[in-house]
């Protein structure tokens, strides 16, 4: 994922805007205008009383605003681990770049970062993540009138293809040798082939699988190929932030043993599979 680095930061709360654009966070946090606070559980937190979670919106179904408020797979994940803590959530909406390179967790504005991120051995060098807690593969999205069923139609029809800037999926493409349109968000590469832009798109299933659950978007388009890269998605924590990585952990554990992982799978992604939703820790 990606966006234009001058998008402004917005920072995502339980209230009513006074100026700029403010929305509903998951959870209403407290904010006491100090610096950071060490919480029972022993982890040391950037403001007091909240788990700041870094995030770049759209990502559906792991992240967007629903009904005013920010809402997915992730958001209800790291809820669980602001419970374990005895915090709340607040979320801020950041460029995704961020999240490579770690800055706003070392600059202290986030404790974590929770996008539906990759886990990748260059992105390990700025940020430490969690236990991978889902297992994603690449969707080649196209319309059904289109004639194309696979990538490789894509480059033998000569088909101009569409993917999100700076996500892996992007790297796949251009990997064999493609070079797509590259456009700031999922929801903008759909509605780049909504509207004709590009014929096909490469973009990560879960999304797609979300587009598709409505009817209009599934009487017109549809998948033609599903590419396994062996992505498993973490969520990220300053490098050395041991004390949140295990809570991190522990979370996702606790909720995978308990069957609240399960609930929260097929609220959000669909149809429990157990071999995406039961990753091994890298």
């Amino acid at each position: 994922m990606n966006t234009h680095l001058g998008r402004r930061t917005r920072v995502l709360v339980a209230t009513t805007a006074t100026a700029g654009m403010v929305l509903l966070a998951a959870c209403t946090s407290t904010d006491d205008g100090g610096g950071g606070s060490t919480t029972a559980g022993g982890v040391e937190l950037v403001k007091a009383g909240q788990l700041t979670t870094c995030t770049h919106l759209p990502y559906p179904p792991f992240q967007s605003e629903i009904d005013g408020k920010v809402q997915g797979f992730d958001v209800a994940l790291i809820d669980l681990v602001a419970d374990d803590l005895g915090v709340k959530q607040q979320i801020l909406d950041t460029p995704f770049e961020n999240f490579k390179t770690g800055a706003f967790l070392n600059s202290g504005e986030c404790d974590l970062a929770a996008a539906g991120m990759t886990i990748t051995e260059e992105r390990k060098k700025n940020v430490d993540f969690s236990d991978p807690y889902f297992n994603a593969t690449q969707a080649v999205l196209v319309a059904r009138d289109s004639g194309v069923a696979s990538l490789a139609d894509v480059k033998a029809k000569n088909v101009k293809l569409g993917a999100q800037a700076q996500t892996t999926g992007e790297d796949y493409v251009k990997g064999e040798g493609f070079d797509p349109v590259s456009f700031e968000s999922s929801d903008a590469v759909l509605n780049g082939l909504r509207t004709g832009q590009v014929k096909a798109v490469v973009i990560d299933y879960p999304v797609v699988q979300g587009w598709l659950k409505d009817k209009a978007n599934a009487d017109a388009f549809t998948v033609a190929e599903q590419i396994d890269t062996g992505e498993q998605y973490g969520f990220t924590v300053k490098k050395g932030n041991k004390a949140l990585q295990e809570a991190v952990n522990k979370a996702l554990a606790d909720a995978k043993a308990d069957g609240t992982y399960k609930k929260l799978y097929e609220q959000w992604i669909g149809p429990y599979d157990e071999s995406a939703a039961s990753p091994a820790a890298s």
